[in-house]
């Protein structure tokens, strides 16, 4: 898939992301240790010397590429093999493992240091993990398949009486219950892939994902697929973060790295290369 730049939605994104980093306690960690503690050396990781970091099975894309988290394509993977970095560790000592979604922001002790696969901030999840300060601004969107009721529709309430679904402990399903408010039981499914394979089956009306992830499906994986709007932003704006086992030692440092490559411009710049344009799209009203 051909990558485009983002120049204006870019822009307006990183002020956004950065005001929320330094002035949202709601995304804040606690204070780490000085960043002299967060080496390779020092790190208490689950195996010395390695950095162990996770994301779900599949991987998709724009995010990762080819279902390869190791080959350091796609917008996650590259994030976070920059925060490696940041952290003293080269692509050498980095090890993936495979974690479903639902399983890392369950409670309970992880299989991994820093788990990437595009974990929306909120406080309920915060009750039973650690998030680290944002990477990404992110914003819903519909999706709806060839020949769909809703396709051109530019209003919410036109959204009402179709039948719509998301992957199983999203905030995109969240989107649909919250802010759609639909009168049809919306359906619930493992994975992105399901979600798609019920909407090219005729199963559903349109599914709401992340908008980079919509714009992917469109260009590249469901044919005359359209993206018919962004969904209004409620309470505080979303974003991703790195979620880490709650209370991890490694909680601070992780995010250290993170505050380091927003303000170096590395985010913007891994932005630029990866995600697909998003400019243009309608908010549904």
């Amino acid at each position: 898939m051909a990558r485009r730049s983002l120049p204006v939605a870019l822009t307006t994104a990183t002020i956004v992301l950065a005001a929320l980093a330094g002035c949202a306690p709601q995304n804040q960690p606690a204070p780490g240790p000085p960043q002299s503690a967060c080496t390779k050396a020092e790190l208490k990781t689950r195996t010395p010397g390695t950095l162990t970091i996770a994301t779900d099975d599949p991987a998709y894309a724009p995010w990762f590429s080819d279902n390869l988290p190791a080959n350091g394509k796609g917008f996650e993977s590259a994030v976070a093999y920059e925060v490696a970095q940041q952290l003293g560790f080269a692509r050498i000592d980095v090890q993936w493992v495979r974690v479903r979604f639902d399983a890392a922001i369950a409670p309970g002790p992880k299989e991994f240091d820093f788990d990437i696969n595009q974990f929306s901030i909120t406080e309920e999840r915060k009750q039973a993990v650690d998030f680290t300060s944002p990477y990404y601004l992110v914003r819903q969107a519909v999706v709806a398949g060839k020949g769909s009721t809703i396709a051109g529709k530019t209003k919410l309430a036109d959204l009402r009486g179709a039948k719509l679904g998301a992957q199983v402990g999203t905030t995109s399903y969240q989107a649909i219950t919250d802010v759609i408010e639909p009168t049809v039981k919306p359906q619930v499914y493992n994975s992105n892939d399901d979600a798609k394979k019920a909407l090219q089956n005729g199963q559903l009306d349109g599914i709401v994902v992340d908008l980079p992830t919509a714009f992917y499906i469109t260009s590249a994986e469901i044919e005359d697929a359209t993206v018919v709007g962004q969904l209004p932003q409620v309470g505080v704006p979303e974003t991703f973060g790195l979620l880490l086992d709650k209370d991890s030692p490694l909680t601070g440092c992780v995010n250290g790295a993170v505050d380091a490559l927003r303000a170096n411009g590395t985010l913007a710049d891994l932005e630029k290369t990866w995600l697909s344009e998003v400019t243009g799209v309608a908010d549904l009203t």
